[in-house]
Parts: structure tokens; sequence; C-alpha cells
């Protein structure tokens, strides 16, 4: 790596990986285009980050979705892609980020190298896209046995308060006003379903925890990204 790391929340499991894995805090500033943050500035934060994790740099416009990017080693710089919640690879050269601001980051890795993150919002969560970045792996020749899941700061089952539409969706049952959801309960289950093991939950709250994360459900524009990079 060349450059400093922002402040950030380290995944201290993915170091045995060989990887350094963390989602930044509110102190190393925005990363979203979507807010007040002028946007020289966050291309400067964007840029420091690809130094920072080796320049190679994989992210996407995130839509709430699926789908989950694969990556192969043969490019350099700051790669966006368009429409993906995730992202995977094999190769420890390049780093992978999504942008959250409540929205649980899920951090996938496995002793034989490949890794994926994924952006897990309810439409995500609903969508299956925790499975879809297992299958990415099982087809790398990971077992879903032998993997680290981690579920990165987001809002908490007692902030995150849903419709009776979406909650019938993640729930599958019915209410008849508006109910709390914990996202990432029910990826921890999912992910136990699939056949992990070792599946960890960080005790972060963004909205609770404000001072220390953005979150858009607290009336923030800014964001946060979480990473998977190669490990100086």
């Amino acid at each position: 790596m060349s450059g400093a790391l922002p402040p950030r929340e380290r995944v201290a499991s993915f170091a045995v990986l060989g990887l350094a894995a963390f989602t930044t805090t509110r102190e190393a500033g925005s990363y979203g285009f979507t807010d007040d943050a002028p946007v020289g500035e966050v291309n400067d934060r964007w840029f420091a980050l690809l130094r920072a994790t080796g320049g190679r740099l994989a992210s996407a416009h995130q839509v709430h979705g699926a789908r989950v990017a694969v990556h192969q080693p043969g490019w350099d710089g700051w790669l966006r892609v368009d429409s993906a919640d995730g992202h995977a690879t094999a190769h420890h050269d390049t780093a992978l980020v999504v942008t959250i601001a409540d929205c649980v980051p899920v951090f996938i890795g496995h002793p034989k190298g490949p890794a994926a993150l994924l952006h897990a919002g309810w439409r995500g969560v609903a969508a299956g896209v925790l499975d879809a970045g297992i299958q990415v792996l099982k087809a790398m020749g990971c077992h879903p046995r032998d993997l680290i899941v981690h579920l990165g700061p987001a809002i908490c089952g007692s902030c995150y308060e849903v419709g009776p539409d979406v909650y019938a969706q993640l729930m599958r049952r019915t209410v008849d006003r508006p109910a709390t959801v914990d996202l990432r309960a029910l990826l921890a289950d999912q992910a136990r379903l699939a056949g992990a093991k070792q599946v960890e939950t960080s005790p972060w709250c963004t909205r609770c925890h404000r001072d220390r994360f953005f979150s858009h459900r607290a009336g923030d524009g800014g964001r946060q990204v979480a990473v998977i990079a190669p490990a100086s």
C-alpha cells in the first residue's frame, strides 16, 4: 500500500487471511456523491483510498439488488461497475469497496484467498445478495463452512423501523403497523443456513452512534465506505 488508510473500524478476523477489511468512520469524511460535500473533496478521498490500497480499486453504482461483480487481474486504477451491489475476487491485488450509510456491509473471506464484499439494504436482503455472494465464492472453490462472514456497522434492529409491506417481504409474516427489523440478524441467519460457521456482527449501530458514522435514517447525506484490500 502507498499512503495512509483513512480513520476506520477494522475487521480483526480478516487479518489472518492477509486482508485489510474495514469501514471508514465519520472522521474520514464522506465518500458519497449525493450529499453537500464538494465533488472535488469526495474525489480526493476516493483517489487517496486508491493509492492507500495498492492502486487497483473496484466500486459500483449500487442499486439495492443482488448482482455481484467478479474481478479478475490485469487492470489498474479505479473501476466503477454499473448496477451491482457486491464484488468478489480470487486475487489479493484488488480493493473491493461499497458505500453505506445504514445498509449492512457484508465482508466474506476464505482462507484460500477469495473474498467478497456486499452492500445489503432491505431490498438486497430480500433479493438474496448474501446467497449470491456465497455462490460466487463457491464457484471459486470455497466451501461455505470455511468462510468468515462479518456483518459490519449498520443500523440496528431497535432503530430500523419499516412499513408493513417491507416487513412482510423480510419476515414472511404480516403486521398492521410499522415494525422494527434487524437486517444483520436476518443476514446472520442466511449465512448460517448457507453453511457458514464463523459469522460475526459488529457492535456498532450507525444511527445510535452517528457521532462516529453517517446515518441516512438520522438525516445525514454523507456516506462511509466498507473496504476489503490487500494487507500491507
